[in-house]
């Protein structure tokens, strides 16, 4: 006891842990509290490379619709609640390199270049939309729809819109058919533009056309079957969109054309630093999140995912982030959780029907 103590006394106090999470949202947010509950001494920054931490990406289209008031309200946590559960929020910094022999973590923020060092790593890095080829982004009128910085711009554009002008909507997942709906709501003449037969490819066929006479039957024009090769100016701020399904020709023009036909794994920070990449290109974790690489973990949309049907594959979902964030936030201070995996249970709402896919 004596010898311990002496050492004690000598070395001074046992430094607190300090863990980076990459990433503000669902998987860097939950493994950046779960440390926190388990060791408040834990000495957490969490980087995320815009000013919106842990918002609901599924709620931006009832924002747009107006039936969220506010876009506070999609915030599941604030930047003040994040810094009032012990953590240091580092927003709009650009996570670039890990040094991984002397656990260094480069960013870029408002205050130039700097190296953030680390006990243990967290890449949360999540998805990025997929931009198709022949569509002019960055024009005023053609809009991606997965960030908040994407939502901003395309609620401003719809407020400078009169009612009834013609709107596009490219993808029919998810996000395509929610906006679709809130479009419509809105009192905007709404074209929705599918590359599959039917919408949301997720279901089985059978399904997926009763989901498409749904939104016809509430006043949207459904184009299946249709691939979107490219978008031209029709001069006055209009849009003209090409389709395979006319030969070339276009479908008509718009004035605003909101573009959401999926997301890939955002890797490059994990596969310079050495990590796997599997399914999707996303990165290879084991059961307990940890990559292979020493002492950083990954989670989230950025990884693959255990399903428990279908063995190892890729599934970005709000739900599985958060849960794999927790068992790596337990994990990176040296405990022994593991995921259990996922169904793919999601849950969506057109109109009056409501669907669960699995």
């Amino acid at each position: 006891m004596f010898l311990l103590d002496f050492r004690s006394i000598c070395e001074g106090p046992t430094p607190m842990t300090h863990l980076v999470a990459v990433g503000g949202s669902d998987a860097g947010v939950a493994a950046a509290l779960r440390a926190r509950e388990l060791d408040p001494s834990t000495d957490v920054t969490v980087v995320l490379a815009d000013e919106f931490p842990n918002f609901s990406i599924c709620g931006i289209p009832y924002w747009v619709s107006g039936d969220v008031a506010t876009e506070a309200s999609l915030a599941h946590r604030t930047r003040a609640d994040l810094e009032a559960a012990g953590m240091t929020v580092r927003s709009s910094t650009w996570a670039s390199a890990v040094d991984v022999d002397r656990q260094l973590l480069s960013v870029t923020g408002p205050a130039g270049d700097e190296q953030i060092a680390y006990d243990e790593l967290l890449i949360g890095t999540g998805a990025e939309p997929v931009r198709p080829a022949g569509i002019p982004f960055g024009k005023p009128g053609i809009h991606l729809l997965h960030s908040m910085t994407d939502a901003e711009q395309v609620v401003a554009a719809l407020e400078l819109l009169p009612a009834g002008s013609r709107v596009a909507v490219v993808g029919a997942g998810y996000i395509g058919l929610e906006m679709t709906e809130g479009l419509v709501a809105r009192g905007f003449d709404t074209t929705l533009i599918q590359r599959g037969p039917e919408v949301l490819s997720t279901l089985d066929p059978e399904l997926g056309s009763l989901v498409t006479a749904e939104v016809r039957r509430h006043g949207a024009t459904v184009l299946t079957g249709a691939t979107v090769t490219g978008i031209t100016s029709a001069g006055g701020r209009q849009w003209s969109v090409a389709t395979t399904s006319t030969s070339g020709d276009a479908v008509g023009t718009f004035a605003l054309v909101v573009v959401c036909v999926g997301v890939r794994p955002v890797t490059d920070l994990a596969a310079a630093a050495g990590a796997q990449l599997g399914q999707a290109g996303a990165i290879v974790v084991d059961e307990q999140m940890r990559t292979g690489v020493p002492h950083v973990w990954a989670a989230g949309d950025c990884v693959v995912t255990h399903h428990r049907l279908l063995g190892t594959t890729w599934l970005p979902l709000g739900t599985t982030a958060h849960k794999q964030g927790r068992v790596a936030g337990e994990n990176m201070l040296g405990g022994s959780r593991t995921f259990a995996g996922s169904v793919g249970t999601q849950v969506v709402k057109v109109f009056a029907l409501s669907l669960i896919p699995i």
